[in-house]
């Protein structure tokens, strides 16, 4: 054909040379579409039939090992996926995994923004494609009910979504949206402690008690006195937790309490209370924030009243944040270990889910590290840390 020809062809379809007869040719294989290899090419090109093929891909059957690897690299080879909709009749299972923050209920909160939730979404999204499996990221079906409780579900997007389970993040004291996801008949495994109420097939959490104890410390061994604490106004567990150690710590040293509350949902009220506690009288000379914004509120609050971090306020808080590494100055964190968090609670929840690894509920507690920069520690300052004192009596 000439230049000129091609050319007339691309414009004229009539002058396309047609097959025999005015068919199109049938693709190869009898199975493939678009070019994506079907169960049948898969079969004709392993020389087998698509029973074994089937069983050979899904671990069913009792086939001979080498051919249970000849089909899955002939699979491999030919590109070849299973159709989603195949594998949920076949299965009853639609190869998808909830994760949901209900702590907040219906409070306008992107949870993606801040680092551990990304990181956390990033390793159980990785871990739950590893495993043949999608993660859905869904809004906490929950909504509000009078006074403002939190109150069962709602028609919203969970009814169009065919979960075969759900990651809940730290669940609240008696968290309705777990109660009822299990009552559906969904597992459920939570990142973070729930309370015993809640009915879940495996937690996976930190040792906040301890973590903050730690930090506690630390901040006493480098010359704080009077040790402050933002924590948050909602029932998960670790704020709960956190709060309590704080307490008890405070209890156990005869410090005197100095803390404030603030709905951790909110950005603007985390500057806010920072403000309200470097205000008060009894003024804090260190603080750890439980949340990931504190350290910049503390920061910015500790320059409007002209104090000075490390030398008039010690300074720590919890985030996974690497911007903290370059704020003027650094700002001593403490890590959660979000990544193997994300991983744990994928797998287990997958385990559950395929009906492997023990039947009794599973708690996993992950290591914490605190990574203590510049806003911690008090150079050339020598320290004297005071033994525990009993509480004085009314």
């Amino acid at each position: 054909m000439t230049a000129a020809e091609k050319h007339q062809a691309g414009r004229n379809p009539a002058a396309v040379p047609q097959p025999p007869g005015g068919r199109c040719p049938q693709p190869r294989g009898g199975g493939r579409l678009n070019g994506r290899a079907g169960i049948r090419d898969v079969a004709a090109a392993a020389g087998v039939s698509i029973t074994t093929v089937s069983d050979a891909l899904n671990g069913k059957g009792r086939l001979p090992d080498a051919t249970r690897s000849h089909v899955r690299e002939v699979a491999e080879r030919l590109g070849y996926r299973p159709s989603a909709a195949a594998r949920t009749l076949r299965t009853g299972k639609s190869g998808l995994i909830g994760l949901t923050v209900t702590t907040y209920g219906e409070e306008p909160f992107t949870f993606t923004e801040y680092a551990y939730f990304a990181e956390m979404v990033r390793a159980a999204t990785s871990t739950a494609l590893a495993r043949g499996y999608a993660l859905v990221i869904l809004p906490a079906p929950a909504r509000r009910g009078p006074g403002g409780t939190v109150v069962a579900l709602g028609p919203d997007v969970w009814s169009n979504v065919a979960l075969d389970g759900t990651v809940v993040v730290d669940p609240s004291d008696q968290d309705p949206v777990v109660g009822e996801l299990v009552r559906s008949g969904l597992p459920v495994v939570s990142d973070g402690r729930p309370s015993p109420s809640l009915p879940v097939a495996a937690w996976v959490d930190n040792d906040h008690e301890a973590a903050v104890r730690g930090i506690l410390d630390h901040l006493a061994e480098n010359g704080a006195r009077r040790i402050g604490l933002l924590t948050g106004t909602s029932t998960d567990t670790y704020t709960h937790v956190s709060t309590t150690a704080y307490l008890e710590w405070c209890r156990r040293v005869g410090q005197e309490p100095v803390y404030e509350r603030y709905p951790a949902h909110d950005p603007c009220a985390g500057a806010v209370a920072a403000d309200r506690l470097l205000a008060r009288p009894d003024r804090p000379d260190a603080v750890y924030g439980l949340f990931d914004p504190n350290g910049t509120d503390l920061l910015a609050a500790a320059r409007r009243y002209g104090l000075r971090v490390p030398e008039d306020l010690l300074l720590v808080c919890c985030s996974e944040s690497a911007s903290y590494a370059t704020t003027a100055p650094p700002i001593t964190t403490l890590s959660l270990k979000p990544g193997r968090i994300g991983t744990a609670v994928v797998q287990l929840l997958i385990d559950v889910i395929e009906g492997v690894g023990p039947t009794r509920p599973v708690q996993q507690v992950m290591p914490t590290e605190l990574i203590v920069r510049t806003s911690s520690r008090r150079a050339g300052r020598p320290v004297t840390v005071s033994p525990p004192r009993v509480p004085a009596t009314e």
